[in-house]
């Protein structure tokens, strides 16, 4: 009788098992190509909730020979250490911004962060699609890695502060800012007359509770998650600089993929990419009413004399000459004079 009842608790307790854990049966085998992806936001934001589909339709159509696994919010460490870790070969996809870290190995990279250069979503996809990503994805290229073809959406930037709206270059005047640690945001509002400060992200919340800075800037996404609408009472819509993720892979370790799988793999990430952009702009709008409700103060802001003000302490001219004239040409031919 125990013998019995034994082994029915047995059968009974691995077929439960079974269930929960198991895969399909087309999956029950190991991958055999498995992919790390480290990203450096939350697993709730777009991007990671985008990847993490990309990554079960791409374990359905390849009949589970292909499979990535997700590393949100640093886990895999701060962005120079995913960098370090995508160049070694001990992860095989890091999606970085361009105009950051990944600027520090192709500087041109960060074209596409320069302040005021887009007035809109139409105008950056018609330059990020087009000419100029396609000669940014031929530098990283020749950089050393695969790139996929879309870059993701991080969003366009705003500034808050806890004094005033920000309407005229005059009135960042003097404002101690946050930037994070970057030539180009700090090259960008020392150009506006405001005094920035980089600091990594972990530190703003105390930085603008305490006062040690009086702003930030972020897109709504961000400024929601970390709550900084709780020290900040102003949000000026400058859509001052955007920001996007390059999807970078592995070069030896993509190569061992066969072309069937890689063009499967393209097309899926490819298409989770163009979605996660549809998703960014809805999230926005939305976010913007929900911080409005929250108690900021919103203000659109009219680029014009932003663009002159930069173009009269020669931003521009300073960071075409970094840049080059090939990429600049191509900025300017989505975007229009810039100086």
């Amino acid at each position: 009788m125990t013998m019995s009842v034994s082994r029915r608790r047995f059968a009974t307790l691995t077929g439960a098992a079974a269930i929960s854990a198991a895969l399909p049966l087309r999956y029950a085998h190991a991958a055999e190509h498995t992919f790390k992806i480290g990203t450096n936001v939350p697993a709730s934001h777009p991007l990671n909730v985008h990847l993490n589909k990309a990554a079960e339709q791409v374990k359905a159509e390849t009949n589970g020979r292909f499979e990535f696994q997700l590393f949100p919010n640093n886990q895999l460490g701060a962005d120079s250490d995913m960098l370090s870790q995508l160049r070694s070969g001990a992860l095989e996809c890091f999606l970085n911004s361009g105009v950051n870290v990944l600027s520090t190995i192709i500087p041109a990279a960060a074209i596409s962060g320069v302040g005021f250069a887009f007035r809109d979503y139409p105008a950056l996809w018609s330059a990020m699609d087009g000419k100029l990503g396609e000669h940014l994805r031929g530098q990283i290229t020749r950089g050393g890695f695969v790139v996929m073809d879309k870059i993701w959406d991080n969003g366009f930037r705003m500034v808050t502060n806890s004094a005033k709206p920000i309407v005229r270059p005059d009135d960042l005047k003097n404002m101690k800012i946050r930037v994070p640690v970057s030539a180009l945001w700090l090259s960008l509002f020392k150009s506006l007359g405001a005094s920035p400060t980089g600091l990594n992200f972990a530190e703003v919340y105390s930085a603008l509770q305490t006062k040690v800075v009086d702003g930030q800037e972020n897109p709504p996404a961000i400024i929601s998650a970390a709550k900084l609408y709780e020290v900040q009472k102003y949000c000026s819509v400058t859509n001052h600089m955007w920001d996007g993720w390059w999807f970078l892979i592995n070069r030896r370790a993509w190569g061992q993929v066969p072309a069937d799988l890689q063009a499967t793999v393209t097309r899926i990430v490819n298409e989770a990419c163009v979605a996660e952009r549809e998703e960014v702009a809805r999230q926005n709008t939305a976010l913007q009413k929900e911080l409005a409700a929250a108690g900021m103060i919103f203000n659109d802001v009219d680029p014009a004399p932003f663009r002159e003000a930069l173009s009269k302490a020669g931003f521009y001219k300073e960071w075409r000459g970094k840049f080059g004239e090939e990429p600049w040409r191509l900025l300017e031919e989505a975007v229009g004079t810039l100086a």
